[in-house]
């Protein structure tokens, strides 16, 4: 979207103060970057907003820190007043590659020590912000959302402890279950699919795809994934399929029952291109098992388009993949660490999403509705028709 498309008619809530832990330092600074090109622009169209104290900024980054002693544990340090800001932290509990030491030997970052650097950043705050936003793409134990034992709910009782710190608004990006947001349903809470920029960047680089229901189909690889293949189907105008897992009850498997069969349910995938979509890919078993059973079904080249690209048994089976014919491309956005080895894969897209996050903060510092932001529908509709026309 260009920054034309956003219309500000109003002044902001609070002088804008954008928090990038150190999770999200590469993707907090691209959003910086844009929002200081776009009011530096505004402050010179219209002469009005200089009055406005504090809205032309050479950086709206607050420098913070997590510093740890030598047993591990931490505090949150602030480096600037907050007072009277409109805070929007970004982080990444994803974010493996941050290391710290615990009496001497090495620790990676796991999402339980970034969700406790977000509450200490919070707590440094000591209620001075006027208003506090958390932006987190891949939303903290989101996979833990139900109960179907006794079982903890992890991600409910995350959203709680951080209303009762103060904070007003959650956007988190594909959650695994938005019904979570259930778990506070007086505070605000936005989770966004990012369809628009998975469809921009497969129109950027292959050319050569054919958008009608001869040549492409939408792939959903199990029941969970339904409503984003349906929407994505519907605004390209194709056919959608549906695999759904048949798993043996009987046997539990490093924590879960194992999966026995990847039933098909949909028209014929004969020479067409497929575009499997899905919320994350963490080990990447489910997905190779999706692209195999397409491929044993001459299904043509198969995309994968994912949120979230965890890689978490690593890239080598779908190297091999790649090798085999099995898989053409895959795409997932830069809200979350990659790892250069992935960036330089031949068969790898980037799906950069720091634009988009950078005119939801925009136009939430000024208060106006996100509601159009949310709905990619016309952006889609737009991109398609130039598309057709090339």
């Amino acid at each position: 979207m260009a920054r034309q498309q956003v219309k500000i008619d109003s002044i902001p809530v609070g002088p804008l103060g954008i928090i990038a832990l150190e999770s999200s330092k590469k993707i907090g600074q691209k959003v910086n970057n844009y929002i200081t090109e776009w009011r530096n622009d505004r402050v010179m169209d219209d002469s009005s907003e200089v009055s406005i104290e504090g809205y032309r900024k050479d950086s709206y980054l607050v420098e913070s820190q997590c510093p740890r002693f030598g047993t591990g544990e931490a505090k949150g340090i602030i480096r600037s007043s907050v007072r009277g800001d409109d805070i929007y932290i970004l982080l990444d509990v994803t974010n493996y590659s941050i290391t710290y030491t615990v009496s001497g030997h090495l620790n990676h970052m796991s999402p339980d020590d970034h969700f406790q650097d977000l509450k200490r950043i919070i707590a440094a705050m000591a209620g001075k912000a006027r208003r506090i936003t958390v932006i987190m793409p891949f939303l903290y134990e989101s996979r833990q959302h139900k109960r179907s034992a006794r079982e903890s709910l992890d991600c409910a009782m995350a959203l709680q402890e951080l209303m009762n710190m103060g904070v007003e608004s959650v956007i988190t990006f594909d959650a695994h279950d938005p019904r979570v947001q259930n778990a506070i349903p007086l505070k605000t809470f936005e989770t966004i699919r990012p369809t628009y920029q998975f469809i921009k960047a497969l129109l950027r680089n292959v050319p050569d795809l054919t958008l009608d229901a001869d040549h492409l189909m939408l792939i959903s690889p199990d029941e969970g994934a339904m409503d984003r293949a349906v929407y994505f189907a519907n605004v390209l105008g194709v056919d959608m399929g549906m695999f759904y897992k048949r798993r043996d009850y009987t046997v539990i498997e490093n924590g879960k029952n194992p999966i026995v069969a990847h039933e098909f349910l949909g028209t014929n995938v004969d020479g067409k291109d497929c575009i499997v979509v899905d919320d994350m890919i963490s080990s990447g078993d489910s997905m190779l098992d999706v692209a195999r059973e397409l491929k044993k079904r001459n299904a043509k080249r198969i995309f994968v388009c994912s949120t979230f690209g965890l890689f978490t048994n690593g890239l080598k089976r779908f190297d091999e993949a790649y090798k085999e014919g099995l898989i053409y491309r895959i795409i997932t956005t830069n809200l979350i660490y990659q790892t250069d080895e992935l960036l330089s894969r031949p068969y790898y897209i980037s799906a950069d999403m720091s634009k988009y996050i950078a005119i939801l903060i925009d136009t939430l510092n000024h208060d106006q509705s996100i509601s159009e932001l949310l709905d990619p529908t016309d952006r889609i509709r737009k991109i398609l028709k130039k598309y057709k026309k090339a």
